[in-house]
């Protein structure tokens, strides 16, 4: 007989548990799909390309945010990151996945960029991995992959290490675009979480209300030829850290 529920954390890990494994898209255990996801960088993924986002290249062009310390979570191939890096910020990022991060490790190597990389789960890491505090915490993608339980791992996460007057800026699924619009109950009575949750505007609001909003829009569509990464299906937000 086991009676193993005494923390926050007991209760989230149980959650976690309720998912089948190959729903685990946020756990160090979810870290082998990623890896499949992103073993051949020739694959026609729009955002495999080294373009930044073209939020994080409006808030930098518009000085709603400056340069200093930046977290870039779930960094992928690094596009983001090396934006930043190239920006003037000091940046950590972080990825579930070995295959990932040995990428960005190559991008900004061949971009002479400094960034201290961290392989692992963001919330598991320890404060001498992501001490903080952080002038920007940056979010393009992972944010919609969490299961609605994990909400609480991230607002911890965000209160631990987002320095007062920091900014939150993310992108995530928009409602009637993309990502399943299902209620949150439903992903733990199919132990599924069909590819990622969309959000509202105003869902992502209440979740963010501790904090301020900036500006929250579509996403601007872009064309293969530019510069930048933008696709019309997410919704970019940026909040800020009062205080």
């Amino acid at each position: 007989m086991d009676r193993n529920i005494r923390t926050i954390d007991d209760v989230l890990n149980l959650l976690d548990g309720l998912f089948a494994p190959e729903a685990d898209r946020w756990t160090a255990g979810g870290a082998a799909w990623w890896d499949g996801f992103y073993a051949d960088r020739s694959k026609p993924v729009p955002f495999f390309v080294a373009k930044p986002d073209e939020n994080l290249v409006g808030y930098l062009d518009e000085k709603l945010i400056a340069p200093g310390r930046a977290l870039d979570l779930g960094c992928g191939p690094g596009r983001n990151a090396l934006h930043l890096a190239a920006a003037g910020f000091q940046v950590d990022a972080v990825d579930l996945s070995p295959t990932a991060i040995a990428w960005a490790e190559d991008r900004a190597r061949e971009a002479g960029a400094e960034i201290r990389f961290h392989c692992g789960d963001a919330f598991a890491l320890t404060p001498d991995d992501l001490d903080g505090p952080y002038d920007l915490i940056y979010d393009s993608g992972c944010f919609h992959h969490l299961p609605p339980h994990r909400r609480i791992s991230y607002l911890a996460l965000l209160d631990r290490v987002l320095a007062p007057g920091g900014h939150l800026a993310l992108t995530c699924f928009a409602a009637g675009e993309m990502g399943s619009e299902l209620p949150d109950q439903a992903f733990y009575q199919q132990s599924a979480l069909h590819g990622g949750l969309a959000y509202t505007p105003e869902s992502l609001r209440w979740v963010f209300s501790d904090l301020t909003e900036v500006e929250l829009r579509r996403m601007r569509d872009e064309p293969p030829e530019s510069a930048l990464f933008g696709e019309p299906f997410l919704w970019t937000a940026l909040f800020r850290r009062d205080g």
